[in-house]
């Protein structure tokens, strides 16, 4: 059973940082040519819909990011520890929101419980 646990959390100041991290277990990462997998990070602020932020799509590792977040957030993966991190720079309070971790596999998706992020002074 794939289970996606995202920490990293938490209060942070205008122009701050953090690093969100997403650990997978049930799921083994890989860098094979024949395996596909995508992994992202979503976040959702109160009233708004759920929308991607950024992306890492095996085997190339490929990324992608949402403009809003393209110069100030980061997204890689550890493969021996079966981990992806979101690496978030120059925080702004437009930031604030819950943020999950969401892999895409052989046609299933699977998520996180989400980890909250906000941004004030």
């Amino acid at each position: 059973q794939v289970q996606l646990v995202e920490s990293g959390g938490g209060l942070v100041q205008p122009g701050g940082s953090l690093r969100l991290s997403c650990a997978a277990s049930g799921f083994t990462f890989s860098t094979s040519a024949m395996s596909w997998y995508r992994m992202s990070w979503y976040r959702q602020a109160p009233g708004k819909e759920r929308e991607v932020v950024a992306g890492i799509t095996a085997p190339a590792g490929t990324t992608n990011y949402a403009d809003s977040v393209k110069g100030r957030f980061t997204i890689s993966r550890d493969v021996a520890k079966n981990t992806i991190y979101l690496q978030m720079n120059s925080l702004k309070p437009e930031d604030t929101a819950v943020y999950y971790c969401n892999l895409v596999h052989r046609g299933y998706y699977y998520w996180g419980q989400g980890t909250q992020v906000t941004v004030s002074s």
